[in-house]
């Protein structure tokens, strides 16, 4: 569509509600939509918000959903055994919204469930991203890779605070803040901070666990590296891992941010940052920079090369030969 941009992606929420909270360790009562729709607000306008599911059974859900625009569709039992067609309304709505609404780019299915396999196939075949949203303990790996992104919802037990997953504990504050008691007091506590300092990056969701560079994200960096004919966009790189692994999260990892996770790639010699005006790039770990650049890169790999000085560079620069003419 003309003037369209990458950041202006239509969304299309569709969720199967009894899916998302039955045997998930989130039930209707502590259902919490909104960190999930943050992460898809980054990505676009989501202009258009629908839950199925027989409401009767989830009244005290209803409010909530409602606070953050979503539109209920009441789906009453079809069988003795109270099973309804919720799924089945899902998919007929999806479907009918992708042919009439061409505009809408990409859609959200909200279950964890494979029966939404031949869906997810049919919407990617007709060119729309499909992003799924699920627990991921209840989320079957058939849906998962059928998707083009994933993304999990974690019940409110773990910790209600973890929104960006990335945070310390309250316990973790108090260490870092020296107000543990107790005789020379003042020296803990500047030990607590450089320790704090030190494992700054290197903890996962809660500080739980250390960080640890997944494969995935060595095979891509060093597969997109070495077809490069120029620097690689960040972004880039992060799409690429998505494709591959719709599900993937460098929180899970243990790095608060993907910067992070190319810090330890380049801290381990698999590639260079490097700064041109106010964007970051990434380039081979040998690749030959203007000084210019390379006194910008700020690594601190093993393989960052250490910038000239100023003066010889000036007279390197006035007497190198022109490599055109040396061939003619």
């Amino acid at each position: 569509m003309a003037g369209r941009t990458d950041e202006q992606h239509r969304i299309a929420l569709f969720i199967d509600f009894e899916n998302l909270v039955t045997n998930t360790g989130i039930s209707s009562n502590n259902f919490d939509l909104q960190p999930a729709l943050d992460q898809l607000l980054e990505q676009g306008k989501v202009v258009f918000r629908r839950a199925y599911c027989d409401w009767s059974r989830f009244a005290d859900a209803k409010v909530r959903l409602h606070d953050v625009g979503v539109e209920l569709v009441d789906v009453p039992p079809s069988t003795r055994a109270g099973k309804n067609s919720a799924d089945m309304r899902l998919v007929i709505d999806a479907l009918e919204l992708c042919y009439a609404r061409e505009q809408i780019d990409t859609f959200v299915i909200g279950s964890g469930d494979s029966d939404f396999c031949p869906l997810a196939y049919k919407l990617r075949e007709n060119g729309r991203t499909v992003i799924g949203l699920a627990v991921k303990e209840a989320s079957s790996r058939m849906f998962v890779n059928a998707c083009d992104q994933f993304i999990y919802m974690r019940p409110k037990s773990h910790g209600g605070k973890d929104k960006d997953h990335g945070g310390k504990g309250k316990g973790d504050k108090d260490e870092g803040r020296g107000k543990r008691g107790g005789k020379g007091g003042k020296d803990e506590g500047k030990g607590h901070k450089a320790e704090a300092s030190a494992k700054e990056g290197h903890e996962g969701k809660g500080g739980k666990h250390k960080s640890e560079v997944p494969a995935i994200a060595r095979e891509v960096v060093q597969s997109l590296l070495r077809r490069a004919t120029g620097p690689l966009n960040p972004s880039l790189i992060k799409e690429t891992i998505v494709r591959k692994e719709p599900d993937f999260d460098e929180r899970d990892h243990g790095f608060s941010t993907f910067a992070r996770l190319l810090e330890a790639l380049e801290q381990e010699g698999l590639l260079r940052r490097i700064q041109q005006g106010r964007q970051g790039y990434v380039v081979g770990p040998d690749t030959d920079l203007p000084a210019a650049e390379a006194t910008k890169s700020g690594g601190k790999g093993r393989n960052a090369k250490a910038p000239a000085p100023v003066e010889e560079e000036d007279e390197e620069l006035e007497s190198y030969p022109d490599p055109d003419d040396e061939g003619l």
